[in-house]
Parts: C-alpha cells; sequence; structure tokens
C-alpha cells in the first residue's frame, strides 16, 4: 500500500475501526450543529422563521444525500482498490474522476432545485409566510451544493485511505465558520444589515466554498490526490464503478430524509407549532446519533479494505463490533433524552408549545435510537462490499412500508403521540431488517470465519 494509506487489515479489528470512526464523530458533530445553531438563532426571531428550518431541513438532507451516496460509491471503489493493492496512478485516477462526477451532477441537482423548490414545498403543506421565508434560504443553498459535494468527495477518499483525521478536519473548519457567521449574518453586526433566514443561508455557503478550497489543498500536498496526464483514461469504467454503489447509495440515503419530509407534512396537520417542535427534535436526535454515523463512517473503510483483501473475517467481526456499540451507545442516549428532554427541548425551541412536542418526541422516540443506528452501519458495509441494492431496500421498506404509512394512520387517530409511535416502530424494524440483509450478503455468515474473528477485537 501507498506510503499514506493506512492499513485496515491488519491488527485489532476495534483499532481498524475507530481510527477512523474515531475522529469522524467530531466531524459529524460540527457538521450537525450547524442545524442546530440555526434553528436557535433563527427560534429567536420566531415560530415562522424555526418553522421555515423544520420544512426546509429534511429536503435539503434529502438532496444531500446525492453526495453521500457518490462518497459511498468512491468509498467503496477505492477502499476495494487499496486493498487489492491495485496499481497506485490507476487508484488516483479512479479519485480524480469521482471528485469530477460528483462536481457535474451537483451543479445539476443545485439547478433543479433553484427552479422546482416552491412547487415542492407547497407540497409539503407550508404556509405563504414559511415558503417566503423559505425562498431567501434556498438560492444561496443551491449556490454551496456542488462545493460540498466535492468536499464529501474528497473526504471520502481520505477515509477511504484510513484517515479519518483529516476527513474529520475540514468538516470541523467547514462548521465553525458556518456557526460563527450565523449570528453576524442572521441578527446583523455594524455595517452589516440583519438577514434572517437568508443570512443562515449565506453563512452556510461561504463556510462550505472555504472548506473545499483547504479540502482541495490538503488532497494535493498530501499525495491523497495527485494530478496525471490522460485523465479521461477509464473514465467510463470509473463512472460505472462508483455509480454502481453511488446511485443505490445516494437513493438509499435520501430514503429516510424524504420520508421525514412526507412525515413533517404529516405533522403539518397538527398546524406549524407543531412541525416547529418536531424539526427541533430531529436536530437533537441528530445529534444524539453522531457516535453511530461516526461508526457509519468507519465501517465503510474497514470492510472495503477487508473485502478487497478477502480478508472477509475480519470484515464481518467489525460488523458484529459495531453492533454491540450501537446497542450500548443507543440505551445511554436514551437514558440522557429521558432524563434532560425537557431541558434540551426547552433550550431549543423558544416556543413553550413547540418545547412540549420537542420533549415528547425526545423521550419516547430515544429508546429506539439503537435501531437506527444498526441500520446505518449495516447499510454503510454493504455499501462498501457493492451490495448497495440490499442497503437501498432495507432503507425503501422501512420508511415507506413501515413509517410513512404508520405515521399518517397514527396522527390522524392519536395526533402527535402517534408519530412517535410510528418512529419507534420503523426503528425496531430497521434493527430486524438490517440483521436479515447482513446474513443476505455474507457479513452476517453462519459459517466458522465470523466465530474466529473476535479474536482480534481484542488484539490477538
Amino acid at each position: 500500500m501507498a506510503a499514506n494509506t493506512r492499513d485496515l487489515t491488519e491488527g485489532p479489528i476495534w483499532r481498524a475501526l475507530s481510527a477512523v470512526s474515531a475522529p469522524m464523530a467530531l466531524g459529524i458533530f460540527a457538521v450537525l450543529s450547524v442545524g442546530i445553531a440555526d434553528a436557535y438563532f433563527l427560534g429567536r426571531i420566531g415560530a415562522t422563521e424555526l418553522a421555515s428550518v423544520g420544512f426546509i431541513y429534511p429536503v435539503t438532507a434529502a438532496i444531500t444525500s446525492l453526495a453521500i451516496g457518490l462518497s459511498a460509491g468512491a468509498n467503496a471503489a477505492l477502499s476495494q482498490s487499496i486493498g487489492r493493492d491495485d496499481d497506485a496512478q490507476d487508484t488516483n485516477r479512479l479519485a480524480l474522476h469521482t471528485l469530477a462526477l460528483g462536481t457535474g451532477l451537483g451543479i445539476v441537482v443545485a439547478l433543479l432545485v433553484l427552479v422546482l423548490h416552491p412547487y415542492l414545498f407547497a407540497l409539503m403543506g407550508a404556509g405563504p409566510e414559511v415558503q417566503a421565508a423559505i425562498a431567501q434560504y434556498i438560492p444561496w443553498w443551491a449556490l454551496s451544493f456542488p462545493f460540498l459535494v466535492l468536499m464529501m468527495t474528497i473526504n471520502a477518499t481520505f477515509r477511504a485511505h484510513g484517515d479519518g483525521a483529516r476527513s474529520a478536519i475540514i468538516m470541523v473548519i467547514s462548521a465553525a465558520v458556518n456557526v460563527a457567521l450565523d449570528p453576524i449574518l442572521i441578527f446583523g453586526w455594524g455595517p452589516i444589515p440583519a438577514m434572517e433566514v437568508a443570512g443562515a443561508a449565506q453563512a452556510t455557503a461561504f463556510a462550505r466554498i472555504a472548506a473545499t478550497g483547504i479540502a482541495i489543498g490538503w488532497a494535493l500536498r498530501s499525495g491523497i490526490i495527485r494530478t496525471c496526464g490522460n485523465l479521461g483514461t477509464g473514465f467510463a469504467g470509473s463512472a460505472r464503478s462508483i455509480l454502481k454503489v453511488g446511485f443505490p447509495a445516494a437513493f438509499s440515503n435520501a430514503i429516510n430524509p424524504a420520508g421525514m419530509a412526507a412525515v413533517t407534512a404529516a405533522v403539518a396537520t397538527l398546524g406549524e407549532t407543531a412541525v416547529a417542535g418536531f424539526g427541533a427534535a430531529t436536530r437533537v436526535q441528530s445529534l444524539a446519533l453522531v457516535p453511530l454515523l461516526a461508526l457509519s463512517s468507519g465501517i465503510g473503510p474497514v470492510v472495503g479494505q477487508n473485502w478487497g483483501a478477502k480478508r472477509q473475517d475480519r470484515a464481518r467481526g467489525a460488523v458484529w463490533l459495531s453492533w454491540g456499540v450501537c446497542l450500548a451507545y443507543g440505551a445511554a442516549a436514551a437514558a440522557v433524552l429521558t432524563l434532560f428532554g425537557g431541558w434540551i427541548a426547552s433550550a431549543i425551541a423558544s416556543d413553550a408549545d413547540a418545547a412540549r412536542f420537542t420533549e415528547q418526541y425526545l423521550r419516547i422516540v430515544g429508546w429506539s435510537l439503537f435501531g437506527y443506528g444498526i441500520l446505518v452501519t449495516g447499510n454503510a458495509a454493504m455499501n462498501a462490499r457493492s451490495k448497495a441494492l440490499w442497503s437501498t431496500g432495507l432503507s425503501l421498506t422501512r420508511i415507506f412500508v413501515v413509517y410513512l404509512p404508520l405515521a399518517w394512520i397514527g396522527v390522524a387517530m392519536f395526533g402527535f403521540a402517534g408519530i412517535l409511535v410510528a418512529a419507534v416502530l420503523a426503528n425496531l424494524y430497521a434493527a430486524w431488517g438490517a440483521m436479515v440483509a447482513g446474513r443476505a450478503t455474507g457479513l452476517l455468515a453462519t459459517d466458522a470465519a465470523p466465530v474466529r474473528a473476535p479474536a482480534e477485537l481484542i488484539g490477538k
């Protein structure tokens, strides 16, 4: 392997997994804190502004899944190439093809969102005042989206080489700039006028552009990405390899936030205060899931490199280890959300009625978060070994067969409590479905290989 690549096919499995996952926890926390900051600052202005973020977040998260999917495709292709010990020039060209493909698709998607967003949010049930606030946000978000895609694919390249630290630092820089600019642009400062919702979007755009520039420079200096001649050579093959995982993974990752957008529409039948409370709760939930999302970022390179090196026993051991962490962490997070749910809700939602919805969600749905963790780590493992159709099917079933129908039935019969029950059942289904899919794809094989793997968990 290249000198700038961490070998994840040797040594204790826990060490290989934590080498990528641990720094990514900080990076993911930083990125998700931007959503919390937006909700906090805009919530200080009024319920309309907070509700606008409640509508915007699931939609932009669904669209951002394009970048996540391409990152998954890049990680699968690159980590398997590294595990096979392919020629370094071929691996580098594959990385460059990923960046070019992602940037082009990012521009196309941004233009579509810019044109179609008024119709989309109208379908979701946003009122005229909320739609006016949303219209201030979307143009700046569209401008920044191609930069986000480019930044995320560079980060995926770092992770495929076993370097989670640099990827995390880039994410932290982007989030830090965003959060620092938020109050200045939202409320105004000195000669800078208050721009409210538009200011939140501008802060995001400036942060993404700055962080992408840093990522490009760092990737070139570190040698993870290098310029080369004959860049077009093998592009079609690279695109097929990337998109074989990237398209299903993008769809799989889009399913959850797209489903959340549809669930938000169900919540909207209870009023914009319920949407504000539900939106605030899902942001807190995202922060609570950070360690599990970090695991999903770390398990991809571990499974990919080991599968490429024909070390399936280590890949399976990593899956079992990650699911054990999901169970243990999920119980601890649920206890915290139950004990401090009221205080957290009051801190993020200035409206007392919205805070009550937030508190209910955190105290009930929190006990099922382990299931969502098992889902995302299982999906990442399946993507890494080029079984993205299985992860797509699992996510699709969770949202459109379980969560969404039960949410609409539940809200009609029991109000907000019906939404909460639907969320819990969807997460429990996710855990069971991930185990079924893992067995079907060989990640939970019944032979002796996974029995031997735990010895490596403790360093033998």
